[in-house]
């Protein structure tokens, strides 16, 4: 072992390893289990919390962008640090506001992709709706945390509330500071 140390937010240990034949390095992580998180479906139903589930979702979404593996994987920790934070249960559309903060902070055509398919879209008002509503949240600054206070039930925080249904051409987004991307032909 090269290295060991606790990661961001606090429920695994990092570990950097050095193969003794070739030299070649690799990382593992060892997280705490202690409480099973719990899902809460929109139709009732609980289910285990799973991790695995949830990073291929924002995998799928950040498909063809340039988003790092590890920033997803760092994103699925912080929400499940969250879930933890909040009693071991949360709600799926709560989970779902999560990663959608999450990947705005990251790349908001992702964000978009993701809420696409979060969201059940019923007509290209909602979905132009929902990019005017990302297109206002931007991303949060360096010094906030991307994932925290917020949510569906949090209309006062980072998310600014439920997604807006209004009709209407969408706006522009701001993908970093120094490029603009048009949005407004899709």
């Amino acid at each position: 072992m090269v290295d060991s140390r606790p990661v961001d937010p606090g429920d695994a240990i990092r570990r950097r390893r050095e193969c003794h034949r070739c030299g070649a390095r690799f990382t593992s992580y060892e997280r705490v289990e202690d409480v099973p998180l719990m899902v809460r479906k929109r139709d009732g139903s609980r289910e285990p919390f799973d991790r695995g589930k949830l990073l291929g979702g924002l995998l799928r979404a950040a498909t063809k962008r340039p988003v790092q593996v590890q920033d997803l994987d760092g994103v699925v920790d912080t929400i499940a640090a969250a879930v933890r934070r909040g009693g071991g249960e949360a709600d799926a559309e709560r989970i779902g506001e999560l990663a959608l903060r999450g990947l705005i902070s990251l790349d908001g055509v992702a964000a978009i992709r993701f809420a696409s398919v979060y969201r059940r879209f019923e007509d290209l008002s909602e979905f132009a709706g929902e990019l005017e509503r990302i297109a206002a949240m931007g991303r949060p600054a360096s010094d906030q945390l991307a994932l925290e206070g917020a949510g569906p039930s949090d209309p006062e925080g980072m998310l600014g509330g439920p997604p807006s249904r209004s009709a209407g051409g969408a706006k522009n987004i701001t993908r970093s500071p120094r490029r603009r991307t048009n949005a407004g032909h899709a």
